[in-house]
């Protein structure tokens, strides 16, 4: 076909895309930078590489991500996002503790299964406008507070997510990028034991020095999940207040 029976492959060819070609030219912009990222030996790319494998020219990428750190962070959150769309499709069955560690081995499979791209997503880069980080920590944390509720969790929801999951990310980046040094098949598990250690609490054990602090940490987090029809929204804000309170260290 001739760029006279397709006027949009000539503007294209021109790197003139008109608006609203933006969003497939987006699309295909940040599939050419991952698969350039996946192909690269020093984990960088060029722009140029990217501009023609995408058919564009490397205005239009300049104008659509700004620069190169932009294209990187789109493609960055493309990955969240399919990481995000990967967790929520996980069955939530009725034992969180469960599903916290199955969470963390699919954490770590997805780093496996995807090194350059969890790379760029996890490790820290300069001036990074990559914005999804904290969907992954929302995801995680949801999983917690039915922990939480459960009475298996010895810390909050937020703290033991803060803990948790730097150590999972640890963990991955240290496989991809020292595979000699941390090819342990074990320490994956030794370290999500350690952690988990630290956090999670035996609903059927003693609630530890302070069970009235436990019970209000259990209870604000089972009304999180559920709710009460008991109470006016005030009152179960002042409710959730006073059991932040009481949840608080001393």
């Amino acid at each position: 076909m001739s760029d006279e029976e397709d006027p949009g492959r000539s503007r294209r060819r021109r790197g003139t895309a008109g608006p609203a070609d933006d969003t497939s030219v987006r699309t295909a912009l940040v599939e050419a930078a991952e698969r350039q990222l996946a192909a690269s030996v020093d984990g960088d790319i060029a722009t140029r590489a990217v501009s023609e494998e995408a058919g564009v020219s490397q205005p239009v990428l300049y104008r659509l991500f700004g620069d190169k750190r932009g294209l990187l962070d789109a493609v960055a959150d493309a990955g969240f996002d399919r990481y995000a769309q990967r967790k929520a499709g996980l069955e939530a069955t009725g034992d969180p503790v469960a599903d916290l560690y199955a969470g963390w081995d699919d954490h770590m499979a997805f780093a496996a299964e995807n090194p350059a791209l969890y790379r760029l997503m996890f490790a820290p880069r300069p001036q990074s406008a990559a914005t999804a980080y904290r969907r992954i920590l929302d995801l995680l944390e949801s999983t917690l507070l039915r922990c939480a509720a459960r009475g298996a969790l010895a810390t909050t929801p937020q703290s033991a997510a803060q803990l948790i999951l730097p150590v999972n990310i640890g963990v991955a980046l240290s496989r991809i990028a020292q595979p000699a040094l941390f090819g342990d098949p074990a320490l994956s598990h030794t370290a999500r034991d350690a952690v988990f250690a630290a956090v999670l609490a035996d609903p059927a054990a003693p609630s530890g020095p302070d069970p009235v602090r436990a019970a209000a940490r259990q209870l604000r987090s089972q009304l999180a999940l559920t709710g009460t029809d008991r109470l006016e929204p005030a009152e179960t804000a002042l409710l959730d207040r006073w059991l932040d309170r009481i949840d608080q260290p001393g």
